[in-house]
């Protein structure tokens, strides 16, 4: 058998060949060796029949990569960290990344950048931390933070940003802060005030990736029906009807829990502990015994209890990958970039299909006018709340709702503080007539899933 044969003898040549390179000094300072970047130069110092007809080939384009593009990385999940890999790897050397959670047990399994030992740890410090230490010359900045904690003056200095997200909330908040970044005159859009935002999202074999230029194409509210909606369960269910076996394990994991304490006081549920999840187990088969219903198993248990989307490790990378391709196009300008919604399927076989979304004239994220709610003034401000919650083009989470009343401005519900909710929650029942609303008058409406206060329009029917 001739040595090329030999599995083991081929790590073995690798090995020598990486030693004698960094003895020799080939990688300068621990950054740069001859033709590390001869692949990109590949793309960027000669033109193509597929690039940019506007491409001018140029040396240029590699330097802007390595020394002066900021890229800003939104979670170091599933997503995040073949995002990273991938981005750091293309030349791209000034990288922030953001996310608030901390590293699980489940989590290692796909998030390659993570070990054993760093469970417990923030993900944006572990992930920056690999990246450094394995890519010579790359910079990744961590933010162990929600994206809620930053200003404007933080999302302004990058040139592009990329979302490895599983929140829906999170990406419209994102959205709507680089939305809040154009600039008008006279009605056209100034393009240099545009960040474009590059998302990807998976669940198990399935996943997408899109481009997103603020205010040129469909925005993440544009195409909100096209995301599933996020499962939350009311109480008054949980509580009193259950109809599903979810609502079984949701009624042990939120109120049997912490009533009876089954491991001590103040001991939190651990969705990985498995004594946890069979105590939760045990007794969501009696809820649901006690109901008739079917269906509690322990995977389902464990699921409920995690909120566990299905991820699957090919299917991150694939979905990173076409990113990052985004990511590259976009910075160098060598090559038109998708147009503008990509999604992925490998359930059965391997399917992929782009398409152009298009952006909605009363979209209420990127539309320039306010929008039209059209109620009767006998109409009550809770038929107001539940449209803006229910409605599939809007899908608020608990909106604020404040207008001007005979020159003062009045705010009518405000849920997320309790002393103002207790106030103002007798306004729910009351007709818009009787809160001294008329037609045409604007309301003002905050939201979790929008930095910005948007503006409706009321209309009244007859």
């Amino acid at each position: 058998m001739a040595d090329t044969d030999d599995p083991e003898k081929k790590r073995r040549r690798v090995v020598e060949l990486t030693e004698k390179m960094v003895l020799d000094g080939g990688f300068e300072d621990g950054v740069e060796w001859d033709g590390r970047w001869n692949h990109v130069r590949r793309f960027l110092e000669r033109s193509g029949p597929f690039t940019h007809p506007d491409f001018e080939a140029s040396t240029e384009s590699l330097q802007f990569l390595l020394e002066t593009s900021r890229i800003l990385v939104i979670g170091a999940g599933g997503l995040g960290c073949e995002l990273l890999k991938d981005l750091a790897l293309s030349g791209f050397h000034n990288i922030h990344v953001v996310d608030m959670d901390t590293i699980d047990v489940s989590n290692l399994n796909r998030q390659f950048l993570f070990r054993p030992k760093d469970v417990g740890r923030p993900k944006a410090d572990v992930a920056a931390d690999f990246i450094n230490n394995r890519i010579p010359g790359c910079c990744v900045v961590p933010h162990f933070k929600k994206i809620q904690d930053f200003d404007e003056t933080f999302y302004r200095q990058f040139h592009i940003i990329v979302c490895g997200l599983d929140s829906i909330i999170a990406r419209r908040w994102m959205n709507g802060m680089l939305l809040s970044f154009l600039v008008y005159e006279d009605g056209v859009l100034d393009q240099s005030s545009v960040i474009p935002l590059i998302d990807g999202g998976t669940e198990g074999f399935k996943g997408n990736a899109r481009v997103i230029l603020p205010g040129m194409t469909a925005c993440i509210d544009c195409t909100l029906e096209l995301y599933p909606p996020q499962i939350n369960f009311p109480m008054c269910t949980i509580a009193s009807m259950p109809r599903l076996p979810e609502h079984c394990i949701e009624y042990v994991r939120i109120l049997l829990w912490p009533k009876e304490s089954p491991f001590g006081d103040g001991v939190c549920l651990d969705g990985d502990d498995p004594e946890h999840i069979q105590w939760v187990y045990q007794r969501s088969l009696e809820r649901a015994a006690e109901f008739s219903i079917t269906g509690v198993t322990y995977r389902l248990t464990q699921g409920v209890v995690k909120r566990i989307i299905p991820a699957v490790a090919s299917t991150n990378a694939v979905i990173a990958a076409a990113c990052a391709t985004e990511v590259f196009k976009i910075a160098t300008s060598a090559y038109v970039p998708l147009n503008n919604y990509m999604v992925f399927n490998d359930v059965d076989g391997l399917y992929t299909y782009t398409f152009e979304a298009e952006q909605k004239e009363n979209c209420s994220a990127c539309s320039q006018v306010p929008l039209d709610l059209h109620f009767s003034p006998a109409s009550k401000l809770q038929e107001v709340l539940d449209y803006l919650i229910e409605s599939a083009s809007l899908q608020m989470k608990s909106p604020a709702i404040t207008a001007t009343v005979e020159g003062k401005n009045k705010t009518l519900y405000l849920q997320s503080v309790a002393s103002i909710e207790q106030r103002t929650r007798p306004n729910l029942s009351k007709t818009l007539r009787d809160l001294g609303l008329t037609n045409g008058q604007e309301l003002a409406v905050a939201d979790v899933t929008t930095p910005q206060t948007m503006l409706f329009r009321l209309s009244f029917t007859s």
